[in-house]
């Protein structure tokens, strides 16, 4: 391989429930200038939302509501979530497979319906099934070994902006497994594995122009990478739950870790702006409090706010129990403040005669780090 070409592909109209899309990617090629006639080993990129109209993915969303609905049904696992001015936003692991946010729903480039509703649109229920269906139909029309892929936009953790993935594919190889292979230098690889699926993908994105409505690239010079089958498809390139390090986002792992899953409304979302130093110390509380056990708390506790946003923990039981208690509940409010962006300090106080349990709570200043006795 020493070039590869890519070229987008005007010319698909606006796509219906129903539609044979195979036949209008065909009739889209044979508009171009003869660059775009397909020949054996080409690779097609079309965008999933195409795909998707085609399959009549369409619900209703014509509200904040309708559309919570919507990514509720399409969400496997919550990832992460925060209140953000225009309502909640999620990044989940969808229905469809991949992670990403809203699980892929979409309301751009979205008609309303025949009865004048607004609509969004979901990921194909199956990515990779709507990859072989498009290139067994296009293989049979033309006899030719082709690839197709399925393509989404997502984010990246740690990266500004977003970048085409592929979702779906058929008759590609999407990983390039180099473990063992030496590289310049003769050093043995041990974990790289190149996504080529991912890498198709983005490339053939440079050329199609989202605001344009051209969702289909023609990607050549890449036939090494089609296969005469079809394939495991994108959902290879998947982690399984086990492999996955970043299951929840960082403040989810916290939480989590008390015994309060993402999907758990027991306590509010955290939102994206933290607010005042007292709003987070009280969320830390709302979740150290609803996520201890029944009967782990003395009956008589009290948290109160003392001067600023200092918390106070108070029992009149005098006992190694209550003690013991008190001491679980400032260890947990000092997890949960962690995850808000706090560190907090504990401070013992006698409290009542007998030396009933009393802890003051507090931020300090200074990188977090969990509670400092």
């Amino acid at each position: 391989m020493s070039s590869v070409e890519l070229i987008a592909v005007p010319g698909l109209p606006e796509v219906l429930p129903g539609d044979d899309l195979a036949a209008l990617v065909r009739q889209a090629l044979r508009g171009e200038d003869g660059r775009t006639g397909l020949r054996d080993g080409d690779l097609l990129a079309i965008s999933s939302k195409v795909v998707a109209k085609a399959e009549g993915r369409f619900v209703a969303g014509g509200d904040e509501a309708a559309l919570e609905a919507a990514v509720d049904s399409q969400t496997v696992r919550v990832v992460a979530e925060r209140l953000t001015p225009r309502g909640r936003a999620r990044i989940v692991r969808s229905a469809s497979g991949p992670v990403l946010a809203a699980a892929g729903v979409d309301a751009s480039n979205v008609p309303d319906g025949a009865d004048g509703r607004a609509r969004v649109l979901l990921l194909p229920a199956d990515p990779d099934a709507s990859a072989r269906r498009l290139r067994a139909a296009l293989r049979n029309a033309t006899g030719l070994r082709l690839g197709v892929l399925v393509t989404d936009t997502l984010g990246r953790p740690w990266r500004i902006g977003q970048t085409d993935t592929a979702i779906g594919a058929a008759g590609v190889v999407v990983a390039d497994d180099l473990t063992g292979r030496p590289d310049a230098l003769g050093r043995l690889m041990e974990v790289t594995v190149r996504a080529l699926a991912d890498e198709i993908a983005a490339a053939a994105d440079l050329v199609k122009n989202k605001t344009d409505g051209v969702p289909l690239a023609l990607v050549r010079g890449l036939a090494h990478l089609v296969t005469d089958g079809d394939g495991p498809g994108a959902a290879a390139l998947l982690r399984g739950e086990g492999e996955d390090w970043f299951r929840f986002g960082h403040a989810e792992a916290a939480r989590t870790a008390l015994g309060l899953l993402p999907e758990d409304d027991a306590v509010p979302v955290q939102p994206v702006g933290a607010g005042e130093i007292s709003e987070q110390l009280d969320r830390a509380r709302a979740v150290a409090l609803a996520t201890s056990g029944p009967g782990e708390l003395p009956a008589d506790l009290v948290v109160e706010r003392e001067a600023g946003p200092a918390l106070v923990l108070r029992s009149g039981t005098e006992s190694p129990a209550a003690w013991l208690a008190i001491g679980a509940l400032a260890q947990r409010i000092a997890v949960a403040a962690w995850a808000e962006g706090l560190d907090v300090t504990a401070a013992v106080t006698e409290g009542r005669p007998g030396r009933s349990p009393a802890v003051t709570i507090a931020p300090r200043g200074g990188p977090r780090g969990g509670l400092r006795p």
